[in-house]
């Protein structure tokens, strides 16, 4: 299942907080979940939030691991030619949401082996990876292994410059709309 949800209430869920003995303790699991909302599922949800009463604290966790959420805007243009706004995608890898007995909610990350800022860090290839500048004799500058990485690198730079491309098109036609006589 997607999502799992359990609810602890007495002197078992003790181990969890003494105030999830009279309150209870909720844990919730959201495993490789997607979905996609529209922005004004979110903006109406203010309304059935908020309360006059001060709720009662209920300890809980709540774990998100491979979720991706995708979020579209809905509002109406306001530009008619305009090609509105881009979807945003909200992908998460493992957190964690704890609400303890002060009602204050915490949230932490998983960490991997790999430090989040590796790519910061000087990185040294291994020799046998290593792209040569001349082709020594008898032997081709790159390794084998490393042609099907390259090709897709290729493959993602020519995807990315036609988007850039239809971007740049798609803001001088924008541009032009309102300056007929505009030249890049």
């Amino acid at each position: 299942p997607e999502v799992c949800l359990r609810l602890e209430v007495g002197p078992h869920a003790a181990v969890h907080s003494p105030l999830a003995v009279q309150n209870g303790f909720l844990r919730m699991l959201v495993h490789s979940y997607t979905a996609e909302l529209f922005m004004s599922f979110l903006t109406n949800l203010g309304p059935f939030l908020e309360d006059e009463i001060i709720p009662e604290v209920i300890p809980m966790e709540i774990e998100v691991v491979d979720a991706k959420i995708t979020l579209k805007d809905d509002s109406p243009r306001v530009y008619p030619t305009s090609p509105g706004p881009v979807p945003i995608t909200l992908a998460v890898d493992h957190v964690i949401v704890k609400r303890r007995d002060d009602g204050v909610f915490y949230l932490t990350g998983q960490q991997h082996r790999e430090t989040v800022y590796s790519g910061f860090q000087e990185q040294k290839a291994p020799a046998a990876e290593c792209v040569l500048a001349a082709p020594a004799a008898g032997t081709r500058g790159l390794q084998l292994k490393d042609v099907p990485e390259l090709q897709r690198e290729l493959q993602t730079m020519k995807i990315a410059l036609a988007e850039a491309n239809m971007d740049k098109a798609r803001l001088l036609q924008e541009i032009r709309k309102y300056n007929p006589l505009f030249q890049l």
